[in-house]
């Protein structure tokens, strides 16, 4: 992964994780040939290991095929939450957890 392709690397984006795409916002160009173009995906890869579920892939440079970071994303159900992670040096880091249950009981307000 390259450090000098990102402005700043692994970003905090909160809850918002990508499954696919790029953080186009954040990359400051490719380190090796210099060109700011478009970001490619390549060695995508999904895997499904004890109900989890992982994908995994590469950005690089449109130009030169210059890796600049590599993209995990997770997927889980635990209890009642649907559980998703990020992590990558070009799009950041995120969790977030949403409820199955039509009315997420963390966000309903005490009845006393």
């Amino acid at each position: 992964m390259c450090n000098g392709c990102v402005q700043k690397e692994y970003p905090d984006r909160g809850n918002t994780c990508l499954e696919d795409g790029s953080f186009l916002m954040n990359y400051a160009g490719c380190a090796s040939c210099h060109q700011r173009d478009f970001v490619l995906i390549s060695n995508k890869a999904t895997e499904d290991e004890d109900g989890e579920e992982i994908v995994t892939y590469d950005h690089v440079c449109k130009n030169c095929d210059h890796v600049i970071a590599r993209h995990e994303y997770t997927f889980s159900v635990v209890d009642e939450y649907q559980e998703y992670t990020m992590l990558c040096m070009l799009c950041g880091k995120a969790e977030d957890s949403i409820s199955v249950l039509p009315d997420d009981p963390r966000q309903s307000a005490p009845l006393f």
